[in-house]
């Protein structure tokens, strides 16, 4: 029996500096849309035998649809309205791997602004623990095996609606609650 999924409460991302509470609210109906999506998938596929046509293309898109529950989760809770500032233990680990937190920043607005839809990840290599920024196309598209998300930025069109791309990264980052970055820092993997 597939597991049964449901929409978390994000209430507490509205009143972001810079992000229309509209932007946002559109933004959540469509987090919504996956976790409906994901549980209609498989609904469908526990009625179709295993190797069908019909099967094989639903478990193909089901990657995409559940990838965008997580990565929007990830998103959407390290958002708090006027952000959270990064701690001392943030910084350092972001200077491990770039020489200081502003430079880890210009690299990743860098790849926030290059062109196409996508992502902007973050990651930490669970065999070495060292920090790697990469661009995420699709949900289910090129991320690395294994390795967890520690800074998930959304560069779909959807996610800043009405804005120019670069005052968005600049309201995310400005939004952005790095206490739960420490977190995720200090957690296995």
């Amino acid at each position: 029996m597939a597991m049964e999924f449901a929409a978390r409460d994000f209430s507490k991302v509205r009143g972001l500096k810079g992000i229309a509470d509209g932007v946002i609210q559109a933004h959540l109906k469509l987090y919504e849309g996956y976790v409906t999506n994901t549980n209609v998938l498989n609904q469908k596929l526990a009625q179709h035998k295993p190797g069908t046509p019909e099967w094989a293309e639903m478990k193909r898109r089901l990657g995409f649809e559940l990838n965008g529950i997580v990565l929007h989760e990830y998103y959407f809770e390290a958002l708090a309205p006027g952000g959270v500032e990064a701690s001392k233990s943030v910084k350092e680990a972001l200077a491990a791997e770039w020489s200081s937190i502003e430079a880890w920043r210009e690299e990743f607005v860098a790849m926030g602004k290059m062109r196409g839809i996508g992502w902007v990840i973050t990651y930490r290599n669970p065999a070495t623990r060292k920090l790697s920024n990469h661009w995420i196309e699709l949900h289910h598209h090129n991320h690395p095996a294994g390795w967890t998300p520690i800074v998930v930025m959304d560069v779909w069109e959807h996610a800043y609606s009405g804005m120019e791309r670069p005052a968005y990264i600049e309201a995310w980052l400005a939004n952005h609650d790095w206490s739960l970055v420490e977190q995720r820092l200090a957690a296995k993997g």
